[in-house]
């Protein structure tokens, strides 16, 4: 299963869990979903680029915070280990994720959700080989979020 694949299947779960509609059946359950999704998948990119150190930086507050053994499993080959909210919210902090549900107009809850689902599979997106990038990401992270936007 591709990262879009995944992405795009976790994200529907994390929009609405009882909902059995998807985009490409044109509900409208199903596609503001995938609008929510597009949003919160956009922030995301921003984040690991404006942040200092990107994508090591923002992995680096993960083991500051003792989750190190989450991020070693997102850049690892096996299987990605899951993120709880609490663990985002003392990770990222509260001022950014309120930041990007005013940026989405999504609850500060949804945004918490659709990250927990999302960031490790972009991290193990942007690491396939289990081992962090160097330079810059930009463009491998700006196609991956114009391909899961234009699916």
């Amino acid at each position: 299963m591709s990262i879009l694949d995944t992405l795009t299947h976790a994200l529907k779960g994390a929009v609405n869990p009882n909902a059995s509609a998807t985009p490409a059946t044109g509900s409208a359950t199903g596609m503001a979903g995938a609008l929510s999704s597009g949003l919160v998948l956009s922030q995301i990119m921003s984040m690991i680029q404006s942040r200092p150190g990107g994508l090591a930086g923002m992995l680096e507050s993960f083991q500051q915070g003792g989750l190190g053994h989450l991020v070693q499993s997102w850049i690892g080959t096996g299987q990605n280990m899951p993120v709880s909210t609490d663990q985002l919210r003392n990770t990222l902090g509260s001022d950014w994720l309120s930041k990007v549900s005013q940026m989405t107009g999504l609850s500060q809850s949804d945004v918490e959700q659709h990250l927990t689902t999302m960031l490790p599979q972009v991290v193990d997106h942007v690491t396939p080989n289990g081992q962090l990038p160097q330079g810059d990401l930009s463009n491998e992270l700006t196609t991956l979020a114009q391909r899961f936007l234009h699916r």
